[in-house]
């Protein structure tokens, strides 16, 4: 691997590790999300404290960020030697890029390695790859949500249709499906609890208060 890449991987990783659920809770003067209601730093549990505008705030940092990381990386890869737009070495710089930023989500250094759970973020990724994708994955999580009224389980159904749904926009790119695949993989990891509660029936629905 290249210093260069080892540097756009670093810089993606960093970028994910801007827990916006804590960031603006700490802007608006509200609660540390990650001391209340499911403990997570997301914008579903941030919308617990009541505050509409922090949770929308939320939402849309978590996204930007995993769009942002992922736009620029397919802006600089083909200027710093990373292959041009489409070739191999251009693909695993990019899907590595969408991994980066989703394990600094999840594990970031600036919060002692404990952050989101990567739904929003992972909305950003998709969005950045294929707007097709991104539409049609969260088209599936705002469907689920508002029949169910359950965060959880939105997000581990698109999670768990993104590598099909990857597989169909995006034919013939091997390397982008097996990124969404692993990145579909450490949501999934990360609902772990949401899965054990929703099979004992004790999953609390979206704007629940804590």
């Amino acid at each position: 691997m290249s210093l260069l890449m080892s540097l756009l991987i670093l810089a993606a990783y960093l970028l994910g590790s801007l827990s916006f659920a804590v960031i603006v809770s700490n802007t608006m003067g509200l609660a540390d999300p990650r001391t209340y209601g499911s403990n997570n730093p997301g914008a579903t549990n941030v919308l617990r404290s009541g505050n509409k505008k922090a949770a929308a705030f939320t939402l849309l940092g978590d996204a930007l960020k995993g769009w942002v990381a992922v736009f620029a990386a397919q802006q600089i890869a083909p200027h710093i030697g990373l292959g041009a737009v489409g070739s191999e070495s251009y693909t695993h710089a990019i899907a590595a890029v969408a991994i980066a930023v989703t394990v600094g989500h999840m594990w970031p250094i600036f919060f002692k390695f404990k952050g989101g759970k990567g739904v929003a973020t992972a909305a950003g990724i998709l969005l950045a790859l294929n707007i097709w994708l991104g539409l049609a994955t969260l088209a599936i999580w705002i469907f689920v949500a508002k029949v169910l009224k359950i965060s959880s389980l939105s997000a581990l159904i698109a999670a768990g249709l993104s590598p099909l749904l990857t597989a169909w926009l995006m034919p013939n790119q091997p390397i982008y499906l097996g990124a969404v695949t692993v990145i579909a993989v450490l949501l999934i990891h990360r609902h772990k609890q949401n899965i054990i509660g929703l099979m004992k029936g004790k999953e609390g629905k979206i704007g629940d208060q804590p």
